[in-house]
């Protein structure tokens, strides 16, 4: 698949590294801040360990999206975004996701490097279809119920699984129309979901392969996990390379992760495995039944 200049094969897992340049994330805001201003070199010695680790793709986010998250201007989020993304694209080699909703940065991140839109709204804010279409850079759609400012409070579902294919197929619909060509879908783990939502949308994961998109996910550090491990936010580690393991091996093709260089060998692994079947599969001398 194509991502702006890069291109990438999405028919195996690949690895895709969190850059949260936010004073407020759930898991890691602030870290990569000094008395309140964002350090450059520290982004980039991040992004260096991640690339250095496996890391196919790195997604910069200047806007935080966990619940009850207040929504930034879009200056704000420019200003936090574009330099990163401009001395990060001077540097790797590698696929370079914005994580944005607004059509001003969707514009702008494509000017300087930018090789993929990740829309927790699904370009659904205004003027981010239009824009996301003029830079013909590919999309990943996600789900999500409500805003991150509602989304859990109390979220409910007759089927969370079909009501999120339902969700994304409309959307790939409407954005095809619109004229963005590039698609991906990430059925929005945490986002306007229960415990239980999640791991049914974890267990039926594969469901989402109507869609015929490469499928993104994002559990990384997430409450999910830690109300199952009964851990704190960085010590998930382990239970989020345990989910993306069964999200890889139901057809997820890119996972979004803080912790790149674990995820990097569970995604080797997976790939080993799928390619060892898929060799020798049917073994010599098997025959069918009728």
């Amino acid at each position: 698949m194509q991502f702006g200049s890069r291109t990438l094969d999405v028919t195996t897992p690949q690895v895709m590294g969190i850059l949260n340049i936010t004073p407020d994330s759930f898991s890691d805001g602030g870290e990569l801040f000094s008395a309140g201003q964002l350090q450059l070199q520290a982004v980039i010695d991040r992004a260096s360990a991640m690339v250095n680790a496996g890391a196919t793709m790195l997604d910069i986010g200047g806007e935080s999206t966990r619940p009850g998250a207040v929504p930034v201007s879009s200056q704000q989020e420019l200003d936090r975004v574009l330099p990163v993304l401009s001395a990060l694209a001077s540097r790797f080699d590698v696929v370079l996701s914005v994580d944005t909703s607004s059509a001003l940065l969707i514009t702008e991140a494509a000017s300087v490097g930018a090789g993929l839109i990740n829309d927790v709204r699904a370009l659904t804010g205004p003027g981010a279809l239009a824009a996301a279409a003029a830079t013909g850079l590919p999309v990943c759609l996600m789900h999500m119920q409500g805003s991150p400012a509602t989304m859990q409070q109390q979220p409910g579902y007759r089927d969370v699984v079909q009501e999120v294919i339902r969700f994304l197929q409309a959307r790939v619909d409407v954005c095809i129309r619109g004229g963005v060509t590039g698609l991906l879908v990430d059925p929005g783990f945490g986002f306007g979901k229960t415990l239980q939502h999640n791991l049914v949308l974890l267990a039926r994961l594969q469901e989402l392969q109507v869609l015929e998109l490469p499928i993104l996910v994002g559990m990384s550090r997430k409450r999910m996990l830690g109300d199952i491990a009964g851990k704190p936010e960085k010590a998930r580690e382990a239970a989020g390379i345990a989910a993306a393991v069964l999200a890889m091996q139901n057809g997820a093709r890119i996972v979004r992760t803080h912790d790149v260089a674990g995820m990097v060998d569970a995604a080797r692994v997976c790939q080993a495995v799928n390619s060892a079947a898929q060799r020798n599969w049917p073994p010599d001398g098997w025959k069918e039944s009728t």
